[in-house]
């Protein structure tokens, strides 16, 4: 059976905890890919939001394995905080939940040293959520990482300190104190709870569901733009966010790989800082951050909007081999008598291009937009795809025929039955 993977082709904030929801009970597992508590997924149903950091978004369906693969960065707190949380709304999050021995750990001083290296850059110049991500990662790539298995070692406390110290080194040479004393007792309290869990070499699991006919649904976590090789270089993650991500990041061959749910939404944000060529710093920009609530679900902090995009659009779609795009948030645009759509950039010398350029180049550009109308109807109250606007239907056309790429979902609000399905 085969693999298909969701991934977002934008700055991430796109919606993919919701539509993993949605497709959740068609599969046996979900696995997530890359990424850690910096991801805030966001699911909605009876009238109640939930956000995940680091549980996979099939965790409210029972008959569904849940797995948090290799290339997750994991921070023990947030994990443990999550599943209380997941305990208190009635959800056994255990049973079914699977975690990655080759995973790495985020210690305090992963974290200690994101906020330092942060104001070294110059206090907000990559847009770092702060949760030891980056940091996390470097020891990874430089063997120097403590894994999730690792705290099943008798010498995991002595691995420990040798890490921090190494870490207090590197804090040292800022001038600066890593300060993690107050954090160690809940960092150690929440190993142990971590270590009571099903930890296991999840490339083997994964792959012997596979053999056994079982469906899984690979979640990816940001977005395509923010991908370490191909998004807007240096102000992207740390982590893999396309689809050759999964590979890596849960152990499984590109052969199994099957559809690609490419997640976008109506319209386009991003959080933090770097180029962003279609970004609105008008009433406008603000008209849509306030309808469409766009603050972060992990840093709270106001989402920068702007409209949509279709040469960078065009460049995810490329990257990850997209067969479906599932569109987001069109209820958000509902106010609005025209919608804008970039077609193309403009470069300095006055020709257009389609391609989504180096950061030096893009920050340069302007684009170059084409008008449609909008389609100035409520849409809470559309549960059928047939019932779509017309001008809805048409803009949702528009995008297929520019991108090449059928479009098979329409979310018109944050309720998993607000979810509409298309061809």
């Amino acid at each position: 059976m085969p693999v298909d993977v969701l991934v977002g082709l934008q700055w991430g904030d796109e919606g993919k905890g919701k539509i993993v929801d949605v497709l959740a009970p068609t599969y046996d597992v979900v696995a997530r890919f890359q990424g850690g508590p910096n991801a805030g997924h966001t699911l909605t149903f009876n009238g109640t939001k939930h956000v995940l950091h680091q549980v996979p978004s099939g965790i409210f369906h029972p008959h569904i394995i849940n797995v948090v693969g290799n290339g997750v960065v994991l921070d023990p707190v947030v994990f443990r905080e999550e599943l209380r949380k997941l305990t208190a709304r009635g959800v056994d999050a255990t049973a079914n939940l699977y975690i990655s021995k080759k995973a790495q750990l985020i210690l305090p001083s992963h974290r200690a040293l994101d906020r330092i290296w942060e104001e070294a850059r110059g206090g907000g110049r990559i847009g770092s959520t702060l949760k030891g991500i980056g940091p996390t990662y470097q020891d990874k790539i430089g063997r120097t990482g403590l894994r999730v298995g690792d705290i099943l070692r008798a010498d995991f406390k002595q691995r420990y300190q040798e890490t921090v110290e190494r870490h207090r080194q590197l804090a040292a040479f800022h001038q600066r104190e890593l300060g993690i004393e107050a954090d160690e007792a809940a960092f150690f309290e929440a190993v142990e709870e971590l270590s009571q869990l099903q930890l296991t070499d999840t490339e083997y699991l994964l792959n012997n569901l596979l053999s056994q006919g079982k469906r899984i649904l690979a979640e990816g976590a940001q977005g395509s733009l923010l991908d370490i090789d191909f998004g807007t270089y240096p102000f992207v993650t740390s982590s893999s966010t396309v689809v050759a991500g999964a590979c890596t990041g849960l152990g499984i061959a590109p052969r199994y790989i099957e559809k690609v749910y490419g997640i976008s939404k109506a319209y386009c944000t991003r959080v933090g800082s770097g180029p962003f060529p279609t970004e609105l710093l008008d009433e406008v920009g603000e008209k849509i951050r306030q309808a469409g609530r766009e603050f972060g679900s992990t840093t709270g902090r106001p989402r920068r909007c702007g409209w949509i995009d279709l040469p960078a659009l065009r460049y995810a779609i490329m990257l990850n081999g997209v067969t479906e795009i599932h569109l987001m948030k069109a209820d958000v645009l509902s106010d609005f008598d025209e919608i804008q759509v970039c077609t193309h950039y403009k470069r300095g010398d006055g020709t257009l291009t389609e391609q989504l350029p180096d950061l030096a180049e893009l920050q340069e550009l302007t684009p170059e937009y084409t008008a449609l109308p909008g389609w100035r109807t409520n849409l809470d109250e559309v549960s059928d795809a047939n019932a779509l606007p017309s001008q809805l239907a048409k803009y949702v056309q528009y995008l297929e025929e520019q991108l090449n790429v059928p479009v098979t979902i329409v979310s018109v609000g944050p309720d998993r039955t607000s979810t509409l399905h298309l061809n």
